[in-house]
């Protein structure tokens, strides 16, 4: 198997990953469910090459994207439902259908017209995907209703910020902070008699209550949950990296460091950042 820009070669590859018997044992044990936080996860890559301008990193990692849409449209395929040629079909009629001002299919010459012409597609289009749904026998919508707006497509912190703030304009939130912290203890006393319990799928539902729970403080304080957890773990990296560096230049290494003389160096590292903050 030789490499090629060729689409169909790396559709392929897919394929013989994907045989059983003479495949590779890893890709044969997935399914779209364990995929998932890896297609997540690259676009993600490709967001951070794009942000540091590498654009050999950001040809790199938007080639590990696309094999992800190769993946899922190979597990697809193998339960009958739909091939790689049937995402490429249904992008591109949608990049024409919703363009038509430009494919010559309109006379909208203008940005109101064009957007009078984009609204009555993007109806035609949900009008469309309600039926298909319905034939398939789909009934819960989270594009319907009020939070409809909101859209599920999005890290997880940011979604319950803005269902959170959306609720709130028709008066469902907290009128202040204070009964949020009572909240937030009730929901770690929850998570405390789930963990007590053993149930795995209880624990991560008392756990997705607390942290929405912190989000809704966090909105509360004008502090986007976001920006402030990437603080913290910028926050992170910073200290552990002085813990790792500090060992290095005492002829030690993080493996066989005790978990009291990284804790040691942990607090080292915030005194130092105290002092630069004060200074």
């Amino acid at each position: 198997m030789e490499p090629s820009k060729d689409i169909s070669r790396l559709i392929e590859i897919m394929a013989a990953l994907r045989t059983p018997g003479t495949g590779c044992p890893w890709d044969l044990e997935q399914n779209f469910s364990t995929i998932k936080p890896y297609t997540i996860e690259e676009a993600y890559e490709v967001a951070d090459a794009i942000e540091r301008n590498d654009m050999d990193d950001l040809c790199e990692e938007l080639g590990d994207l696309l094999l992800q849409v190769v993946f899922h449209a190979r597990m697809a395929e193998e339960a009958g439902e739909f091939a790689f040629g049937d995402v490429v079909e249904a992008i591109t009629k949608k990049m024409i259908r919703r363009h038509p001002h430009v494919f010559a299919r309109s006379n909208a010459d203008t940005p109101d017209a064009v957007k009078l012409q984009w609204d009555e597609i993007k109806g035609a289009e949900k009008r469309e995907r309600a039926e298909r749904r319905a034939r398939r026998g789909i009934t819960e919508d989270f594009k319907q209703g009020y939070l409809g707006a909101v859209h599920r497509a999005q890290p997880a912190l940011t979604e319950a910020l803005k269902l959170q703030q959306r609720a709130a304009k028709v008066g469902f939130d907290w009128s202040e902070a204070e009964p949020i912290l009572d909240k937030i203890e009730e929901e770690i006393g929850e998570l405390r008699d789930a963990l007590r319990g053993g149930r795995q799928d209880k624990v991560a539902d008392e756990l997705g209550d607390l942290i929405f729970a912190l989000v809704n403080i966090g909105r509360h304080v004008k502090a986007d949950p976001e920006d402030a957890l990437r603080g913290t773990n910028t926050k992170f990296r910073r200290r552990f990296n002085y813990i790792e560096t500090s060992l290095q230049q005492s002829n030690e290494n993080l493996e066989a460091a005790t978990l009291e003389r990284m804790e040691e160096l942990w607090q080292a590292a915030k005194a130092i950042e105290r002092q630069v903050a004060t200074s």
